[in-house]
């Protein structure tokens, strides 16, 4: 099809300048016959050079054409790897092997941190970890399962976004009945935070932080301290049930939506400078 454009075109070309020339010379007899085979030239060039201009459009096309298809197999590529080494660390999750289970981690934090689109099914999988039963003994067994799940806590606050950062993803976080021991997500921000039912051990850190959406603790318990002050909560905040039998701090917190203690215990709170968009009926250990 090329040579034949290629033909057509040099044709086209030499008829032109035929055409052009030979009408110039009838217009006018006595003109100087090179202007006229000059001008005939200037106009069958014009023919070859648009064809040129029209191949190397074409070529440009198809080459981008060439390269977007590229690109797409290489996305593919690396979707397909991304999946197998997915698929593999959820696996390897459910080693014996604690130093296994703490790679795996590892691996799915490296991967939502390379490809966004993994970061909150991560996040789901290490807050799943954390809500596995366990119950803190002496035993070798349990200080070393300890420190897994710790592992699986940073792993948590290294994937939030920080309190400031703009325009910034709002993952949620579903810590219902988990063991929660020396979690320190102060200074991120998330959009839900759920930890029904979960146990508070020793110190665990809430402040500074940026809640989006809801934060719920009901029928949760806190057998060391608590701080969740200088932090916003945009959504629902209910400790209907909550039993705070160590050190909670709420100092200058900000709760913007509906906030609910029906239940609650509180062994000593300092909850200065709260403020609630909505009033709720706050326990003895608030007034204070």
């Amino acid at each position: 099809m090329r040579k034949s454009l290629l033909l057509s075109t040099i044709l086209a070309s030499i008829g032109v300048f035929v055409l052009v020339g030979g009408v110039l010379l009838l217009i006018d007899p006595g003109a100087p016959k090179h202007e006229a085979i000059k001008t005939g030239g200037l106009a069958g060039g014009a023919i070859v050079a648009l064809y040129a201009l029209w191949l190397n459009d074409r070529r440009r096309k198809v080459e981008e054409a060439r390269q977007e298809l590229e690109s797409q197999r290489i996305d593919h590529d690396r979707s397909r790897v991304a999946d197998e080494r997915f698929a593999r660390a959820v696996e390897l999750l459910g080693h014996e092997t604690a130093q296994v289970r703490v790679g795996a981690m590892h691996a799915l934090a490296g991967l939502a941190k390379s490809r966004t689109e993994y970061t909150q099914t991560v996040l789901d999988i290490l807050c799943a970890y954390l809500r596995r039963p366990f119950k803190k003994t002496k035993t070798d067994a349990d200080e070393i399962e300890l420190e897994v799940r710790l592992t699986s806590q940073r792993l948590i606050e290294d994937l939030l976004p920080r309190v400031g950062e703009e325009n910034a993803p709002h993952y949620d976080l579903n810590l219902t009945k988990a063991h929660l021991e020396f979690m320190d997500l102060s200074y991120r921000q998330v959009g839900d935070l759920y930890m029904r039912v979960a146990h508070f051990e020793d110190s665990n850190a809430f402040h500074h932080m940026l809640v989006h959406g809801h934060f719920y603790v009901t029928e949760a318990e806190s057998t060391g301290r608590l701080y969740i002050h200088h932090t916003e909560i945009r959504g629902k905040a209910w400790f209907s049930r909550f039993r705070s039998r160590g050190l909670a701090v709420f100092t200058d917190t900000k709760f913007g939506g509906l906030t609910k203690f029906e239940g609650s215990e509180w062994a000593d709170v300092k909850a200065d400078g709260c403020t609630f968009a909505v009033e709720p009926d706050l326990p003895e250990a608030w007034r204070n």
